[in-house]
């Protein structure tokens, strides 16, 4: 890979990236936004049961990233084969998950199938994710990955809701999964995001032009000192408490809005709430270097987090269906400006030859936080709450207000961490 030619071929390799990204948000649109109302309201799981479709696969996510893909991509300095490889490899199983789950008339056992099936599935997209993680670093340098993320995220989020509007309409209540359409639409699409990235660079970092620089400062680059090692490790620990917290009600919180006795929504108006959030993150994505540029990451991930808590706080206590769209378009805000951002600040601290590694660390928190903090934090609260006499409205408010409070002890790590390394820098 020639970082000059790299630099001349910039907008030619982003229009590759971008649509990938757009196909990729597409997909999920599409598939998930709707499988949580499919596992709970046709197949009858639990609320609980039903955050395990993404928990176990983000665990194994998580495991293949930091285990098994990662190092090895590292030790390959192959990104681009990854992404191809895992995306191929996902959508055959996606395929497979849908013929398995067809075949059970337990409508319960089906669930389960779904959730073991997309487990195993995971394990390939975890393929996929640290490659993709890991060009965005090898090709732009740091001051502009803030504004690459954002600009990503913000095509990503025109496809998310091209996929959310269409999904409203393929769900035909629950039937659009059960019999495969969804299933075949998500994995056509896996199969079509490939072929943008066979016109992206393999990326890497075995350049000439890193084999002339010097031992030292190859030295320094490479190896994280003891407070480098710190300052990441708390960092992380802030992130986990920031993403488990607001997407701890990441699968339950369309089963709120479909509810009698809530805002009883049907699949369209879900679909319409729902693009406000990918709306939000399609515009604010194209400000979120700019705004990083003028404040700085740090100052870019509080003003985030707190969009993000205002949102959560937000949605609990109105009782209005304009809050509801507000807070869906404040949900987007927080989640793309705390994604590049914090992606910004990460990639400055993790060195360049364990770059893959280590980005599976940092998806770690983002990965997880999707599935387990559901099973773990707002789907047993809710169950316990509805088991305990309360209203299933009352119950899943509940579960909004832990997710503010976890998100905000997360922004308190962060900012007395900040805190702390500024006074460090004025001493």
């Amino acid at each position: 890979m020639d970082l000059n030619k790299i630099k001349l071929s910039t907008s030619r390799y982003f229009i590759g990236l971008s649509s990938f990204q757009s196909l990729i948000m597409f997909r999920r649109g599409l598939f998930y936004t709707y499988l949580s109302i499919y596992m709970r309201d046709f197949l009858q799981l639990s609320v609980t049961a039903t955050t395990l479709y993404a928990t176990l696969p983000m665990i194994v996510s998580v495991l293949m990233q930091n285990f098994i893909w990662g190092p090895l991509s590292d030790k390959l300095q192959k990104r681009r084969t990854f992404i191809i490889l895992g995306e191929i490899l996902a959508g055959i199983g996606t395929i497979s998950v849908w013929g398995v789950h067809f075949l059970v008339s337990n409508l319960l056992i089906a669930g389960y199938i779904i959730i073991i099936g997309l487990s195993c599935t995971e394990a390939f997209w975890g393929m996929s994710n640290i490659g993709w993680t890991a060009l965005i670093s090898d090709l732009y340098p740091s001051e502009k990955r803030s504004k690459i993320m954002g600009q990503l995220s913000s095509i990503g989020g025109l496809g998310r809701i091209i996929g959310i509007t269409i999904g409203g309409f393929l769900y035909d209540g629950g039937w659009g999964f059960r019999n495969g359409l969804l299933f075949f639409a998500a994995s056509f699409v896996m199969f079509i995001s490939t072929i943008p990235m066979l016109f992206a660079p393999e990326g890497g970092i075995n350049v000439p032009e890193l084999k002339k620089e010097s031992q030292l400062k190859n030295t320094i680059n490479n190896n994280l000192t003891t407070r480098l090692k710190l300052i990441f490790f708390i960092f992380i620990i802030s992130l986990v408490f920031i993403n488990f917290g607001r997407n701890s009600i990441s699968v339950t919180y369309s089963q709120f809005l479909i509810l009698d006795s809530s805002f009883n929504v049907d699949s369209i108006l879900l679909s319409f709430i729902t693009n406000t959030r990918s709306l939000a993150v399609l515009s604010i994505g194209l400000l979120v270097g700019a705004l990083s540029k003028r404040i700085g990451y740090a100052y870019t991930l509080i003003s985030g987090t707190l969009i993000a808590i205002i949102a959560l706080l937000m949605t609990a206590l109105t009782n209005s269906l304009f809050f509801i769209f507000v807070g869906s378009f404040l949900i987007g805000t927080g989640e793309v400006i705390i994604y590049s951002s914090s992606y910004s600040i990460a990639s400055n601290l993790i060195p360049k030859k364990i770059r893959a590694k280590l980005f599976g660390v940092y998806n770690t928190t983002f990965f997880l936080s999707w599935g387990l903090a559901g099973t773990i934090i707002a789907g047993p609260l809710i169950d316990v709450l509805i088991l305990n006499g309360f209203t299933e409205v009352f119950s899943y408010q509940m579960s909004f207000i832990m997710a503010a409070i976890i998100t905000g002890i997360g922004l308190l790590i962060y900012t007395l961490l900040e805190f702390k390394l500024r006074k460090t820098e004025e001493i």
